[in-house]
């Protein structure tokens, strides 16, 4: 077993280690079919063995090529760490900067075993969300930040560092970018072929900038989804009895399972993988698990009559679990379900992402690269089938919506019916949660803020616990708020004070919560202020999800309620991306593609480490102004009522802070009239 010392020194290339293969003992990401030419495969094998003096190729080329053949991508199996990868006390990384260790205790996090999906292909979640592409990467990351001083930056091009570069002691130490192709060539078919080659890397959004913490964050996020839900759809505050029906328990989706239990509904999340469901079982996230339909309904029966909370996971295809609830309605009368979702990996759906019906997992697994039309042909057959049961559930009183996983989308271009009539390109008979659940949450500043102890010490995260607790309950007495921000207030105080009981952390010692610009700022400085103090051991790494009001332009998914026309443009993501890092990031990211897939989204994110220092606090006070400000602003000038309170109340709060307001078509006849001119 290697030390942290032996993996910041470069490389272990005298002697090599040992081709050790594959580790049976961890779950594997699907064979990629990239349909390379030979000459693509030419440049492949090249731009791997660049990382390794020319000693080495020989014998190190013959099994590279051995890779792509096998799997379609080369990861580098061999140079696999043999380390216990997890966040380790940030004192332990042999660094000269808490800056670099705090990024190493990151990174190693999300290849941590328990927390990443497919660890030996360095996937942190989403099926494809890479934190690298290959092994040679992460040992030179490593070797950098061991190296690096407060005056350079590392430079990341999609996974691969390109070099440790002169700059100023208040820039960020880390910049990231991953994926940005040229847009005309950022198509999925273009993706397999530059992602093979070794030049791009599909970073989905906190996995290639080492923010993920988990299926902590998924599962708050899931949370308010469905709370929110059942206040819109429904009309309650309890869901008791009431049955959600979904699919998928991997890396995101299994936070489902966890979500339902906490809200205290009946939650039955359908799962194709074993390895999946025994994951999330053996976590103690799902209550119960069955792979007997007839079990199945008779579980969600019971639960439903005695108001049971129950997260029951259903091994087997969820098309199949529609399709019999359909027939359960039209036998008995009796609709079993009120609320419904998908968390399939839709992004990703012809190569692991969204598994057809008509064929088992592991069958599935081998025609995806064996005869991949065909494979695709049976994925839109299924899906088709998928949505002609929530339709008629639909019809019959269940609201379904799209979780932004490309659901809609896909089956769109599978011609199911899901087009809503008279509706644009973008709208669907379903909304996205965001249009009807999360957006008008975005639009006030609110989002998922986080932070990690990087002491590793569970009692440093109970007290960051504490603090944003009184943080928050602060703010609900003192200011003249509205009753919806009151309500958002009121739901993440309720997480925090139960998240502990909940075992939430898997990984580092990480937390999140919802939070607007105000609540944001106070806990990052109450927290720094702790740090200097010494209450909490070790600095802290405050962060947020890509998925919040500034980060993501997605027209699927985080801008899908943005009418104005821009929903298609990413100036509000890059801006945010340059903006946090001249305004006191530690390190910042940009991305293409993330949650509803490659070419579809521009994404970023931050990371800010909180050392107990004054500077700390003044970098986080400019730079949360603007990461939450700069979505609102937008929001706001795409015509949003709660956006535009939002920001004038904010600009009333900080006299340097002036934001162009829109000026609002009051008659609308003036339009009309004026064409036909």
């Amino acid at each position: 077993m290697g030390s942290l010392t032996e993996l910041c020194c470069g490389l272990p290339l005298s002697p090599l280690p040992p081709n050790r293969g594959r580790d049976s003992g961890v779950p594997h990401a699907p064979v990629r079919t990239p349909h390379l030419t030979p000459e693509d495969q030419k440049v492949s094998l090249r731009n791997a063995l660049r990382y390794f003096p020319p000693d080495l190729h020989s014998i190190l080329a013959p099994e590279f090529a051995d890779e792509l053949r096998q799997f379609g991508h080369i990861y580098m199996y061999r140079f696999c760490p043999q380390i216990n990868m997890r966040a380790y006390p940030i004192g332990e990384y042999p660094c000269k900067t808490k800056s670099a260790a705090a990024v190493m205790h990151m990174i190693m996090n999300n290849l941590d075993p328990r927390v990443a999906q497919f660890p030996q292909e360095l996937v942190t979640y989403g099926g494809n969300g890479q934190v690298f592409s290959n092994w040679a990467q992460f040992w030179l990351t490593m070797c950098y930040l061991s190296e690096m001083t407060e005056e350079q930056t590392l430079v990341m091009y999609s996974g691969h560092p390109q070099g440790l570069f002169p700059s100023p002691s208040n820039a960020p130490r880390v910049v990231i970018t991953n994926g940005m192709v040229i847009p005309n060539y950022s198509s999925r078919d273009e993706y397999e072929k530059l992602f093979a080659i070794g030049v791009t890397m599909y970073g989905q959004m906190t996995a290639g900038s080492y923010c993920y913490i988990g299926p902590q964050g998924i599962v708050h996020g899931t949370v308010l989804t469905v709370l929110n839900a059942g206040r819109r759809y429904l009309g309650l505050d309890d869901l008791s009895g009431k049955v959600f029906v979904t699919s998928g328990l991997g890396g995101m989706s299994g936070a489902q399972a966890k979500a339902a239990a906490i809200i205290g509904c009946v939650g039955v999340i359908a799962e194709v993988d074993e390895a999946a469901l025994t994951k999330r079982h053996q976590q103690g996230w799902l209550m119960q698990v069955t792979n007997s339909m007839d079990q199945c309904v008779a579980q969600i029966r019971e639960a439903r009559q005695k108001k049971m909370t129950l997260s029951l996971g259903y091994h087997g295809n969820v098309v199949e679990l529609w399709e019999r609830l359909v027939q359960e309605y039209e036998r008995t009368g009796e609709l079993l379900v009120d609320l419904g979702s998908d968390q399939t990996s839709c992004h990703n759906p012809f190569s692991g992402g969204y598994y057809p019906a008509q064929l088992t997992f592991e069958a599935a697994n081998q025609m995806m690269h064996t005869d991949p039309k065909r494979f695709r042909n049976l994925v839109q057959e299924s899906l088709r089938r998928q949505v002609k049961a929530i339709n008629k559930l639909s019809e019959k009183g269940m609201f379904f919506w799209d979780y932004g996983n490309a659901f809609l989308l896909e089956a769109k271009r599978a011609g199911a019916d899901v087009e809503k009539a008279g509706g644009g390109k973008m709208e669907f008979k379903f909304p996205s949660y965001v249009q009807h659940i999360m957006g008008d949450i975005f639009s006030m500043g609110f989002g998922p803020f986080r932070w990690v102890c990087t002491s590793a010490d569970p009692a440093d995260l109970s007290e960051t616990d504490a603090i944003a607790t009184s943080v928050l309950e602060d703010i609900m007495s003192e200011e003249a708020i509205s009753g919806f921000v009151k309500q958002q207030y009121s739901d993440n105080i309720r997480w925090i004070k139960q998240a502990a009981k909940h075992n939430m952390v898997v990984g580092s010692q990480a937390r999140i919560l919802y939070s607007d610009q105000k609540g944001r700022i106070s806990i990052a400085i109450a927290i720094n202020r702790a740090v200097a103090a010494g209450k909490i051991k070790a600095p802290v790494v405050i962060s947020r999800d890509h998925h919040d009001v500034s980060g993501t332009d997605s027209p699927y998914r985080e801008t899908s309620n943005i009418y104005d026309g821009s929903a298609f443009c990413a100036d509000m993501a890059v801006q945010n991306f340059v903006g946090d890092s001249f305004r006191g990031a530690t390190w910042v990211a940009l991305h293409n593609g993330g949650g509803v897939g490659w070419g579809e989204v521009i994404n970023g994110g931050f990371g800010l480490l909180l050392d107990g220092s004054r500077d700390a606090e003044e970098r986080a006070k400019m730079m949360l102004n603007w990461d939450v400000s700069n979505g609102v602003a937008r929001r706001c000038w795409s015509g949003n009522l709660k956006a535009y309170e939002t920001i004038c109340r904010t600009m009333r709060d900080h006299s340097t802070l002036r934001v162009t307001l829109p000026h609002s078509v009051e008659d609308e006849g003036i339009l009309d009239k004026a064409l036909r001119m």
